[in-house]
């Protein structure tokens, strides 16, 4: 990861993923949402009470000499296919993508449809592509020193299930791991969610109190244009049953995996139904049909009317590719409306692009921020001594991200609001990328008022790198604001506490946080708050898949 500049001729997006609560304290549970999402190797978010599984303590194996790694020959960079040798010494293994990227066991054949060009796969073994996460980790993670020996490269048959060990085992707290952020996705699915938007699924996500029995679920977002919208779900809505199950209360094997396969649909075309509670009362069954579900990333923007001035309003769901020009026609909006003051809720965002976290954060604070730093990366030892500082900053003008249609040219300018201060609407969903955003503003000293929740502690960061058909993310950096801050591991604590309103639409003024934050931008007075309000709110989390958690930085391998 040297300067941003194509060396293996393809650029490679990094990015900052975290994980919600609810898998951090549910061994069964993933970050698993909007009804599909196929790719990632965590469990799906529904289970029966967690079974404990004894650990496994691989043989330790005798001291060998190290073994010279051969220079990379025609097709099988690790030598003849030989799956019993022992693993190689890893300060011989040199550069992972000159050497061993791209060596497939099972490559594949054809164009990539989102590249254009045909799949880089070349013909090599499982050796191949357990060498490359072996060579990738120890140059690029973040704590590579601390790694296990104790396992071997023969005692895997799964790229996956290697990649997995390839993490520091260190616990912060007991059960609490180190590193929670470590998974993969199928590469079709993760640049299909990246570019454009799109997940396979019904168009909802849910919020949850948990995994295990008793459940309760409600909707958190209904994308316009869904199966879930065309089946007049509607946010607050509760989840009682699935294909006849109870929900709730279900947790023999049999219910959970019925639910779960219902809740997490991996082809497009199946169908399954639900059965909501809303108002206290069951409504009828609906049936939904999985597709392909593009979501907007820039939501219900508007200008309120105040006593002291207008107040812009937006709700910002995702960093991705396609965002970029929403929020530009968003505060393009806002500015020509002459708006003072802004409400920014990202109370569901889990992040993703940091140039779009920091085009985001210009646009909010203006010229005054321009070429300021939005937020220095900070890598392994390693890596920070072949490097120069890599940094991020606060830029007029566009990144110009490619996208299906409607992209922004690179250079664009950007509109900007100019403000000193902002409100920003928060929950333990609001992770990565946003905390990027709050922490970067707080670094140029705009005032930043979170309203809501704590957010959910991210400032890692990951370069996504696909291998063969599989996208892994591995922490390699950790990302501080201009005033060298970056330690929010447990989030940042909102201004004023207050639950999630689910029986109100985003960017209605009667809305619990949005209406906290008029009245607070109004007295600069927090409103009273029962403690069980507050506990409810900070065990309530969305389901999603980490990947949609994300804070990226695009930049070259």
């Amino acid at each position: 990861m040297k300067s941003p500049t194509i060396q293996y001729g393809r650029t490679t997006p990094s990015l900052r993923l975290i994980c919600t609560a609810l898998a951090a304290a549910v061994s069964l549970a993933a970050c698993g949402g909007g009804g599909g999402g196929g790719g990632s190797t965590t469990p799906p978010p529904v289970g029966t009470t967690p079974p404990v599984t004894p650990p496994v303590t691989p043989p330790v194996t005798p001291p060998v000499t190290p073994p010279v790694t051969p220079p990379p020959v025609s097709g099988n960079p690790t030598g003849p296919s030989n799956p019993s040798a022992p693993d190689p010494d890893i300060n011989t293994l040199g550069d992972a993508f000159d050497t061993y990227w791209n060596y497939c066991a099972t490559p594949r054949t054809g164009t990539d449809p989102y590249t254009g060009k045909a799949y880089p796969d070349k013909q090599g073994t499982l050796r191949d592509e357990l060498t490359f996460l072996r060579a990738w980790s120890n140059q690029y993670y973040l704590w590579y020193n601390e790694i296990p020996t104790n396992f071997k490269m023969a005692d895997f048959t799964s790229p996956t299930a290697y990649f997995e060990k390839l993490k520091t085992p260190v616990e912060l707290s007991a059960g609490v791991p180190k590193d929670k952020f470590h998974f993969t996705y199928t590469s079709a699915d993760w640049d299909k969610l990246s570019t454009s938007g799109i997940e396979l699924g019904y168009g909802v996500t849910w919020t949850s109190s948990g995994a295990t029995a008793p459940r309760t679920w409600q909707a958190s977002i209904i994308e316009a244009g869904s199966p879930a919208a065309a089946a007049g779900l509607r946010r607050g809505d509760q989840l009682v049953l699935i294909d006849g199950v109870d929900f709730v209360n279900a947790t023999d094997a049999a219910s959970v995996e019925k639910i779960n396969a219902a809740l997490f649909p991996v082809t497009a075309g199946e169908s399954h139904s639900f059965t909501v509670k809303r108002g206290g009362a069951n409504q009828a069954a609906v049936t939904l049909q999985a597709k392909d579900v593009t979501a907007l990333s820039v939501k219900n923007t508007k200008v309120i009317d105040t006593p002291t001035g207008k107040v812009g309003y937006l709700s910002f769901e995702n960093h991705n590719a396609i965002a970029e020009r929403q929020l530009i026609d968003s505060f393009t909006t806002l500015k020509n409306a002459g708006v003072s003051d802004l409400v920014l809720d990202m109370r569901y965002n889990g992040g993703g692009l940091l140039n779009i976290a920091s085009e985001v954060a210009y646009m909010v604070a203006g010229p005054a921020s321009a070429g300021k730093v939005f937020e220095r990366l900070q890598y392994n030892n390693k890596i920070e001594a072949q490097q120069a500082a890599e940094i991020i900053k606060f830029e007029p003008t566009a990144y110009g991200f490619s996208t299906p249609s409607n992209a922004v040219p690179r250079g664009t300018a950007l509109p900007s609001l100019g403000l000193t201060r902002v409100t920003i609407l928060t929950t333990p969903g609001t992770c990565s990328a946003s905390e990027a955003v709050i922490n970067a503003l707080r670094g140029v000293d705009v005032q930043v008022n979170l309203i809501g929740g704590a957010t959910c502690g991210k400032p890692y960061g990951f370069t996504p790198v696909p291998n063969c058909g599989t996208t892994y993310f591995s922490i390699e950096f950790k990302g501080v604001n201009a005033k060298g801050m970056g330690d929010y591991d447990n989030g940042f604590a909102p201004t004023c506490a207050v639950a999630d309103d689910l029986t109100r639409e985003l960017g209605d003024t009667s809305e619990s946080l949005l209406a906290t934050a008029l009245s607070y931008r109004a007295n600069g007075v927090c409103p009273a708050q029962a403690r069980t309000s507050v506990q409810a709110m900070a065990a309530r989390t969305q389901v999603r898949p980490k990947v949609t958690q994300i804070a990226i930085h695009t930049k070259a391998r």
